[in-house]
């Protein structure tokens, strides 16, 4: 199997089945995150322990398949996670999605998603691809509301 059919795989089984797809009862940080070039529109709902550990991480709201299934990936990855390596994650990410190769580094470290990368061939998806990872930070930092124009 080619990178172009995983990147296919990947982005249909985490859209059609999107992995922690609901809120977070507080105490919680969020935030809304909105691509007005397509619509899509995110919600990240994330609980931080007193040691900065992502103890839970979640989604909700509407969008492309790419938004939807980079939503569902990340939840998955960052769950563990301190708050710092999740910083990291979005540069890494931000990277992989750019083109960036310095800022991705190894992307087979990446696990599942280095899937994304081929987001990359396709310019006017990478915003719908990154726009979770921006909400998630925004979420982190407590800034609410994060558009990506």
């Amino acid at each position: 199997m080619d990178l172009k059919d995983l990147y296919k795989d990947v982005i249909v089984d985490h859209n059609r089945a999107p992995r922690n797809f609901r809120q977070i009862a507080p105490p919680r940080k969020d935030a809304e995150g909105f691509n007005p070039l397509c619509g899509d529109k995110l919600h990240v709902y994330v609980s931080v322990s007193e040691n900065n550990r992502i103890e839970d991480i979640s989604f909700e709201g509407s969008g492309c398949a790419i938004s939807v299934a980079s939503a569902s990936l990340m939840t998955e990855a960052l769950k563990g996670k301190t708050e710092d390596e999740a910083r990291a994650m979005f540069e890494r990410m931000h990277g992989l999605l750019t083109g960036d190769s310095e800022a991705a580094g190894d992307a087979t470290e990446l696990g599942k998603l280095a899937a994304l990368s081929g987001v990359r061939e396709y310019p006017t998806r990478v915003k719908c691809a990154s726009l979770c990872w921006h909400t998630m930070k925004a979420a982190l930092a407590g800034t609410g509301t994060i558009t990506t124009e």
